[in-house]
């Protein structure tokens, strides 16, 4: 077992000495080494081969450096809060410890000094930083493992969400890559609406949130009739009404399976499934909310379902030129949006086309 090391920094040999003997019982414990000055003490810090210094017994006034020198060095150098310090000195001027403490000093003892009070302090303080290390050590262990847990468990919900989504995109005739295209066209609007548009307070998390929680859009779907859902035509206003119940359904389904609705991934996702067709006149659905009664989190993705379905091939329509569907959406041919968000879209503009022209790259069937 190595031996842990202190070092006596006094520039007279007698202070040092005494402080060396105090220690006698404790050789096979602890090694002592010396230094004269401040210099020398730094010299002995910075020794590759006392990588286990436990503690530093500093005079006050020395020749060359002082005490009050070696303390700023190892303060510059986060060394306090690593090592302990003890600073003995002859002066006893209240001054002159509060500059100490200052400095990170763990404790002052004043000379003449008693040999088994200086022990059994000098102990105690090598037993509280290493106490207080080891209960770093721990938590910085516990935080990796809670931390890698949480990736874990991030991943199943990303692996469940996509699952789910992907059973609403086959029971629709979708492509199968809408949601996940709704996640992009989502995250890019939310970095312009951070970027020029902060009075939203959305933050890189939030941000996440609610792209994640953006792939449950259509997930009332599930509960829409085939005969409706898959219907190559356009729907009658019976029909219609039936299809707009699943913003509904999909809350219902949220409530349901959700145990902690407070949550902000659960109050995002309620959100933008109930409130994606919403629009900033009032003349959306299912609440007829009008401006910032909905939810930005829904402004948002509304806009990027509206793009999507508009660029995608559908069972009753063709795909949409990316200019075109860009226009109509600008005009107003897909309800009202927000100015704000609108800004966003038209910064967005080129990211949108380059996504949806990537993806067709990759399309061979």
């Amino acid at each position: 077992m190595n031996k842990q090391h202190i070092l006596i920094v006094d520039d007279e040999e007698v202070n040092r000495k005494i402080l060396v003997e105090m220690f006698r019982d404790d050789w096979e414990q602890y090694e002592l080494i010396e230094a004269a000055n401040g210099q020398e003490a730094i010299a002995q810090i910075e020794n590759e081969d006392n990588r286990e210094l436990v503690l530093v017994m500093l005079d006050l006034v020395m020749p060359v450096m002082d005490g009050f020198q070696v303390l700023e060095y190892m303060k510059e150098r986060g060394l306090s809060e690593k090592i302990p310090v003890i600073m003995i000195t002859s002066e006893d001027v209240l001054d002159s410890e509060f500059q100490a403490y200052s400095l990170g000093v763990a404790d002052v003892m004043h000379k003449p000094f008693y040999p088994h009070i200086v022990k059994r302090r000098s102990k105690n303080i090598i037993e509280l930083y290493q106490n207080k290390h080891e209960m770093e050590r721990r938590l910085k262990a516990q935080e990796k493992a809670i931390r890698a847990q949480e990736k874990e468990i991030r991943k199943s919900s990303e692996y469940m969400l996509e699952a789910l989504s992907s059973i609403v995109e086959f029971r629709s005739a979708e492509t199968g890559e809408h949601t996940r295209r709704i996640k992009y066209f989502t995250r890019i609007m939310l970095k312009y609406l951070m970027q020029y548009f902060p009075k939203y307070g959305i933050t890189e998390t939030q941000m996440d949130e609610i792209c994640r929680a953006s792939a449950l859009h259509d997930i009332g779907k599930i509960g829409i009739p085939d005969a409706i859902l898959l219907k190559p035509g356009r729907l009658t206003e019976e029909e219609f009404e039936i299809m707009k119940t699943h913003t509904t359904i999909g809350c219902d389904i949220l409530e349901q399976s959700y145990k902690d609705k407070s949550s902000e991934f659960y109050q995002y996702s309620y959100n933008i499934v109930r409130h994606h067709h919403e629009r900033w006149d009032g003349r959306g659905y299912p609440d007829h909310l009008v401006g910032d009664e909905i939810p930005i989190c829904a402004q948002v993705v509304a806009v990027a379902d509206v793009y999507d379905a508009l660029v995608s091939p559908r069972v009753y329509k063709s795909a949409f030129a990316n200019n075109i569907a860009y226009d109509m959406i600008m005009n107003g041919e897909c309800g009202q949006f927000s100015p704000d968000v609108l800004e966003c879209f038209a910064l967005a503009k080129v990211d949108f086309f380059n996504i949806v022209e990537v993806i067709k790259m990759f399309e061979f069937s």
